[in-house]
């Protein structure tokens, strides 16, 4: 039982950095969009829009890096968990599990409003 479950929460830890590394490049490029964007731009409320995105670019590769990191550590204590056979251990982990995927979730959400609204205002200047 222990190990069937170890090795599902590890396929999807897996699978969330996956995504995390995937996120990290498009927002990279969407960071790097928005530099060409810049020097195209010259009404004050604009540029307001341009930093705006670049401060939220710049957070949101954090909290990519952050949540990435946290999955990892997470994905090696359950490797951990797995070669023990402590179901106290097995439920602290299920439990971090459910916690790291409330955090995948809500940063996913976010980043998608996000480059939503970054689409938005990109149509607007064209």
């Amino acid at each position: 039982m222990v190990t069937t479950d170890i090795s599902q929460l590890t396929a999807e830890c897996n699978s969330w950095r996956s995504q995390m590394r995937h996120y990290r490049e498009e927002f990279t490029q969407l960071k790097n969009q928005l530099r060409q964007i810049v020097s195209k731009v010259s009404r004050k409320e604009l540029l307001q829009d341009v930093e705006h995105y670049e401060n939220q670019f710049h957070i949101q590769l954090i909290n990519i890096h952050d949540l990435k990191h946290s999955i990892k550590v997470h994905d090696y204590k359950a490797s951990m968990t797995q070669s023990g056979n402590n179901e106290y251990a097995l439920h602290v982990i299920q439990a971090e599990h459910e916690h790291l995927n409330a955090q995948y979730t809500r940063l996913v959400n976010m980043l998608q409003e996000l480059k939503d609204s970054f689409r938005q205002f990109v149509g607007k200047l064209n």
